[in-house]
């Protein structure tokens, strides 16, 4: 029976290759993988799991966790991973929603996480990792230890549904994006051909894997080339130092890159044999992009992507790899942007909201018709709401999320032309501009500065941006802050900071 997403990843690959090295020591080879990832769809198959079911996934980073997924698809249950971070109230709401037969968590969280569970009607398991030495394996793990090697793997075609995977929710209720066999297989062979990636690499994984970036993007990719992974549980600078010259490729977002910049062991000689460096999840800013180059020779490949579509656009492999731009569309991937009015597209250098369609396109939201409606359009496109601008060259330019857009005085202000204004200035580390109530305005321009020193003027640095700026452009007040809210992928949280700073001009 033909597993559409299954057969394509593993089908063409060396069995005695490696899949991943564990810095514990312990290494998959594609062959263990299929085992071990036999002997977790027995598990789940021997707890009830059929076609169609959702199996929730709350556990730290580990192979097996990844594996699990693999065995979901094998099994045709829909795999659900979670966020480690979540909170007890925050898994309760995921597992109402998505009521999943199965939910498997950390041994640790045992205890506060059974009756979350009981509450849902979810069986529950727990799971570590597969290592003798593990005193606490879990008992999904316990289970697999005498389970059969072979499996015989559940029809699957491509339209079935393989993953569901929630949005960061950051206004209003998460939404959790059905993705098909075919969205995740068809998005893994063009990122596999676009970024020249063969049976030679060894790509550094250090992302978690509850993300479609390090969960997709990275080990999907990785299978569809037969490449090896260092499967770190984890970013720790003294381990992707470590781990370097033994790897090909490397996939971060811009905080993985502003660290090892940071390191006087990040040298070029340590990297002079790295193919590929590659950056996502959250924009890039110009100057990390142009000190990498300074530093290595080697430019940075950033490229964009979304829970709801996985990767729609990559600056190129061969060719300018441009700063501050997401690069073209990947092939096979069509993107248009429109007025988000009228639905017109518009012409080149003007900003409107990108939207998106291809085989990588998500099939809707889980028990959410009528939000799915709102943002597929009857076409096959999806509307992103990231707001954006193609330039004469056709690089893809990411400038905001649609709800960050301040209107003040009737004028619409992009926060990221202001951050990149503001960006440039002497003793900004970073920046952050909002739109928060004003009484005459509507809204007014807000911008968060981390600065380098405590000697920071930011008087000054207003008065320097009004050369820059038209004035409804020019922030209204400069808030200064330690460190910029972010989520796990590095986004900058702007909901936070509006929710902070709200009562600015009260």
């Amino acid at each position: 029976m033909s597993n559409h997403l299954f057969d394509g990843l593993f089908s063409q690959h060396n069995p005695e290759a490696i899949l991943a090295k564990l810095p514990d020591g312990r290494s998959y080879s594609y062959q263990g993988a299929i085992e071990t990832s036999a002997r977790f769809a027995h598990v789940l198959a021997g707890f009830g799991i059929q076609k169609g079911d959702r199996v929730a996934v709350q556990v730290p980073k580990s192979i097996e966790a990844a594996l699990l997924y693999i065995a979901c698809v094998r099994l045709g249950a829909i795999f659900l991973p979670l966020n480690t971070a979540y909170t007890p109230a925050e898994i309760a709401y995921f597992l109402g929603d998505a009521t999943p037969a199965l939910f498997v968590c950390d041994p640790a969280k045992a205890d506060v996480m059974r009756d979350v569970a009981t509450t849902a009607k979810a069986r529950f398991e727990t799971m570590g990792v597969l290592s003798s030495n593990n005193p606490d394996a879990g008992s999904f793990i316990t289970a697999a230890k005498s389970a059969d090697t072979d499996f015989q793997n559940a029809s699957c075609a491509p339209d079935d549904l393989a993953a569901i995977l929630y949005t960061s929710g950051t206004t209003g209720r998460s939404k959790g994006a059905m993705l098909s066999h075919d969205n995740l297989l068809s998005n893994a062979l063009t990122l596999k051909d676009h970024w020249r990636f063969t049976s030679d690499d060894v790509l550094l994984h250090a992302l978690p894997i509850f993300h479609t970036h390090g969960l997709f993007v990275a080990i999907n990719a990785t299978l569809a080339a037969g490449s090896s992974m260092i499967f770190l549980p984890a970013f720790d600078l003294d381990s992707i130092i470590h781990y370097l010259p033994s790897s090909s490729v490397m996939m971060g977002v811009p905080t993985f890159y502003t660290r090892l910049l940071s390191d006087a062991r990040f040298t070029k000689d340590l990297v002079s044999h790295m193919r590929l460096f590659i950056s996502g999840s959250a924009p890039l800013l110009a100057e990390t992009h142009n000190q990498f180059e300074a530093l290595t020779g080697q430019k940075i490949l950033e490229r964009y992507g979304m829970t709801e579509t996985n990767m729609n656009t990559s600056n190129p492999y061969d060719g300018a790899r441009r700063a501050g731009t997401v690069g073209f569309p990947l092939p096979g991937v069509e993107v248009q942007i429109c007025d988000p009015e009228t639905g017109a597209q518009l012409a080149d250098e003007e900003i409107g909201i990108l939207e998106v369609r291809g085989p990588n396109v998500f099939v809707g939201y889980w028990q959410m018709p009528e939000k799915t409606a709102e943002e597929l359009r009857e076409n096959g496109f999806f509307i992103t709401g990231d707001l954006a601008k193609k330039d004469t060259d056709g690089y893809i330019h990411i400038v905001g999320r649609s709800k960050d857009l301040i209107i003040s005085g009737g004028y619409n202000i992009y926060p990221k032309e202001v951050e990149l204004a503001l960006d440039d200035e002497a003793g900004v580390l970073e920046s952050a501009v909002i739109g928060v109530p004003h009484p005459d305005f509507g809204e007014a321009v807000v911008a968060v500065i981390v600065p380098e020193s405590d000697d920071f003027d930011p008087a000054q640095a207003l008065e320097n941006v009004k050369e820059k700026l038209a004035r409804f452009k020019q922030p209204k007040r400069l808030e200064i802050i330690d460190a910029l809210p972010r989520n796990t992928m590095g986004k900058v949280q702007k909901n936070i900071l509006r929710d902070r700073y709200q009562e600015s001009f009260q």
